[in-house]
């Protein structure tokens, strides 16, 4: 995946539910998480302080349970960026196994900061991305 960002982190126990493994919410904050910081890695403030994102469209797939205290990888990457919207992808693995354990995608909207209305996304940011 060209241009992806990854970040390893443990499970925290603020992340379990009553079954004993990751919240389903808490996936999906993973995933908005990490593609903020893949964001802030690319770009500038001056950047991030003229534009922002807003999420149109999750999807998720859970393939496996995860547990408090597991060693987590947790990837995104842009596969589009067309007019106004943003495709972007995220894996969760647990790499002592490989096994993945979500899988999810995100439909972003680029929205001008000031005036809250979408805006064209730049050959300039999409070339950071893409």
């Amino acid at each position: 995946m060209k241009n992806s960002f990854s970040e390893t982190f443990d499970v925290p126990a603020t992340a379990i539910d009553f079954n004993n493994h990751v919240n389903n919410v808490t996936y999906l904050q993973w995933c908005i998480e990490i593609a903020e910081r893949h964001w802030i890695s690319k770009t500038t403030l001056e950047t991030r302080e003229e534009y922002i994102w807003v999420v149109l469209k999750h999807t998720i797939e859970y393939k496996n349970p995860a547990f408090e205290g597991e060693t987590l990888e947790i990837s995104t990457w842009v596969n589009s960026a067309t007019g106004v919207k943003s495709d972007r992808s995220y894996k969760i693995v647990r790499p002592k196994d490989g096994k993945v354990i979500i899988e999810a995608n995100t439909i972003w909207c680029y929205i001008n900061a000031k005036s809250h209305r979408p805006a064209k996304i730049s050959e300039e940011i999409r070339n950071l991305f893409l």
